[in-house]
């Protein structure tokens, strides 16, 4: 047997799939070991179009959830110092988790045995990312010791000292103390960003100054409270992209660090709300040490105190169509990001996906969220600030911009596109035409998305000529680069519940045989028997087609049975393509 050479990975940067296949190999193993690959693991990895709501990646690009530096270390492939070190860390903190939360002497060994032979593995043949295997360890802890979240306890007690130090006089004081006239703007409008950027500034220092929930009987004096302030500056980058000149205001999706922080951080969301924004706060699905978790807003008293008012959205996998009607109905949203770890985009939920896509902007808190985004060289698809103190125990305000030639569609412009859609489709009815919709295949096959569209171009061409009398709307006509599928659903779910169709017609085996045959060409083998009941997204649309003759019982289904449809799940976040029948 020929031997295998290990291939030149290069540059974190520059990792790609397709240039070589023994790369390719080490690359599927690398994320497998990680438990990150969705080819292997769909139903707890997210997918590549669901990573590209928040990922701007390239072809063939790859998204790794860690700093450039670490996957550097793992790429050598033997112990590397820095590689070896952030395993002990992770150790120590697994060990202190025993130690102190183990409810008996018999169960404490054994699981101290079991994490061990996980760690000496991870650490014998180090593939494993740092934060992996702090998940992996965790979670043998959490399930082996019968607990849920070990530092309940502890959070509500961070938070009952932040608020506690909230409340006292002097801090009352100090965060309420007027300026004065140093204030150089000219106009009221001005005058009053300058406050709110003070205020803001101000609450966003508190949120990282520790001793305040960390220390029990820390009772810091006005003067060194007003000390403290004074060292964090407003930032010029936090003014410049709160800019009141901005034509609209913002949707931000608000990633906090800490027990204790959190406290401040709400009063900071707080002045964002004030201030015209949309905030949605994303918290941890569980136990992950000191950051708060969704369990934590419903049931710490301090917090849910200091969430009174927001909308908390449980649904994991909320549509496009569920989250935006949300932010619109209430413009402080608490969601969970659907993991129990560092920031890692595979492992968050739907909801969580779709509000970042949805967000103009992303305010991510504490060192941890700083290394996952700032310290890679992959771009995201919204514009970055992650806030820390720096190495001076300053506070630190980094941006990071979104890639400038990303095209993404807002809701009005997706909404301007539907509304001009129904407009003619409200002409055609008014001179006497009958309007129908076509549902077909478009990318449920992968690698055959230019394929489905000859098919349906050149078989709604066939219908047009066929039927007198008739506008066919083909949503093959109707797209434009940038847009995903989620994009789609939602512009095309307005258009089908405009009660303008009269017929609603979905794609048998017999259209797509005539396709093939207008186009001179025989079945291919992968197109064999497939029609609409084949793609998700058609199955979507069913449920909503039944739902809209319910409402307009005269409008004519066409095409394949509808129960037959139902065999499907929902379909893929994000995705073009098919989402496999579901396992009975």
């Amino acid at each position: 047997m020929t031997p295998v050479h290990f291939p030149t990975i290069g540059q974190p940067s520059e990792l790609r799939y397709g240039k070589d296949p023994l790369l390719d190999a080490w690359l599927l193993h690398f994320m497998s070991e990680n438990h990150i690959e969705h080819s292997i693991d769909p139903l707890r990895n997210a997918s590549p179009e669901q990573i590209r709501f928040m990922a701007a990646l390239g072809p063939d690009e790859i998204y790794v959830p860690c700093s450039d530096a670490m996957l550097g270390h793992l790429l050598e492939k033997h112990q590397e110092p820095s590689l070896m070190d952030a395993y002990a860390r992770v150790w120590r903190q697994v060990l202190e988790l025993i130690e102190s939360h183990c409810p008996g002497e018999y169960e404490k060994m054994m699981i101290l045995a079991l994490c061990d032979h996980k760690y000496r593995q991870a650490v014998n043949a180090p593939v494993l990312i740092p934060s992996r295997l702090l998940k992996r360890l965790t979670s043998i802890f959490l399930a082996q010791a019968g607990q849920d979240d070990p530092h309940r306890d502890r959070k509500r007690l961070m938070n009952r000292r932040a608020a506690r130090f909230l409340d006292s006089h002097a801090m009352s004081a100090a965060l309420g103390t007027c300026p004065g006239l140093s204030f150089h703007c000219a106009t009221i409008r001005d005058m009053r960003f300058d406050l709110d950027m003070l205020e803001i500034t101000r609450l966003l220092c508190l949120s990282v100054w520790s001793r305040v929930w960390e220390e029990d009987a820390f009772n810091p004096s006005p003067e060194q409270i007003e000390q403290e302030l004074t060292r964090c500056s407003s930032s010029e980058v936090l003014r410049r992209v709160l800019d009141p000149g901005r034509p609209k205001s913002m949707k931000i999706l608000y990633l906090p660090d800490s027990a204790g922080g959190i406290v401040f951080d709400i009063l900071a969301v707080r002045a964002l709300l004030r201030m015209g924004h949309r905030v949605i706060l994303a918290l941890k699905d569980g136990f992950f040490f000191d950051a708060p978790t969704i369990w934590d807003a419903e049931e710490d008293p301090v917090l849910v105190q200091a969430l009174a008012g927001a909308r908390i959205l449980a649904d994991p996998r909320m549509s496009k169509n569920g989250l935006l009607q949300a932010i619109k109905e209430n413009p402080f949203l608490v969601i969970s990001d659907g993991s129990r770890e560092r920031l890692n985009l595979y492992k968050t939920s739907v909801t969580f996906a779709r509000a970042w896509k949805e967000s103009d902007l992303v305010i991510a808190k504490g060192e941890q969220n700083h290394r996952r985004i700032m310290q890679t060289s992959v771009k995201f698809t919204r514009d970055v600030v992650c806030i820390r103190l720096d190495s001076g125990d300053d506070l630190n305000a980094e941006f990071k911009p979104r890639p400038s030639g990303l095209r993404s569609f807002t809701e009005p412009e997706i909404t301007a596109k539907a509304d001009a859609i129904i407009a003619r489709m409200r002409a055609e009815k008014a001179s006497g035409k009958t309007v129908m919709f076509y549902s077909a295949i478009v990318g449920s096959i992968p690698h055959e998305t230019d394929t489905a569209i000859r098919v349906l171009n050149a078989f709604v061409k066939h219908l047009r000529a066929r039927l007198a009398g008739t506008f066919i709307i083909s949503p093959a006509e109707h797209f434009e680069e940038g847009m995903d599928a989620d994009d789609l659903m939602f512009m095309w779910e307005k258009v089908q519940r405009s009660g303008y169709i009269n017929v609603w017609r979905f794609q048998t085996s017999q259209d797509i045989e005539t396709a093939f045959e207008l186009m001179g060409r025989t079945v291919p083998p992968v197109w064999a028997g497939k029609d609409a009941t084949f793609s998700t997204g058609c199955t979507k649309e069913m449920h909503i087609a039944l739902d809209v003759q319910r409402a307009h019982p005269e409008m004519q289904l066409i095409g394949p049975d509808p129960e037959k449809f139902f065999r499907r799940r929902e379909y893929g976040v994000g995705k073009f393509f098919d989402a496999a029948i579901a396992s009975r």
